[in-house]
């Protein structure tokens, strides 16, 4: 596998988890071991996951790890949708992270299969 630096994707997942820590920042206090750090761990396994399949030996896996990558963007989703009905995060922030997501879903998605291949 190439330097998953190069990887749109992976720029976009390390971006998106920064974003996340941003926005998680003004969370309730009693939340900080709670849903907090559940989003944070989620959104920062998404990159990481990438980057380290993609330093495996095979496209197979790889793609696992693309796999395992996906799983932590749909529990962010979870998370990001149950924050938001919490009111900790606003209406515009939640759509902005979720715009996002569903991007780097996406681009995961057909990654995936491409190794598959």
């Amino acid at each position: 596998m190439d330097n998953f630096r190069n990887l749109i994707v992976w720029k976009r997942a390390v971006e998106l988890a920064t974003n996340v820590y941003g926005r998680t920042i003004s969370f309730p206090k009693f939340e900080l071991y709670g849903l907090t750090s559940q989003i944070r761990r989620s959104a920062v396994s998404i990159s990481s996951n990438i980057a380290e399949g993609a330093g495996r030996r095979s496209k197979k896996e790889f793609a696992n790890f693309l796999g395992i990558s996906y799983g932590s963007a749909c529990e962010l989703e979870t998370q990001l949708l149950i924050a938001k009905n919490l009111e900790y995060l606003k209406e515009d922030d939640f759509d902005s992270l979720f715009n996002e997501l569903n991007e780097i879903q996406k681009m995961l998605y057909v990654l995936e299969k491409k190794q598959r291949n």
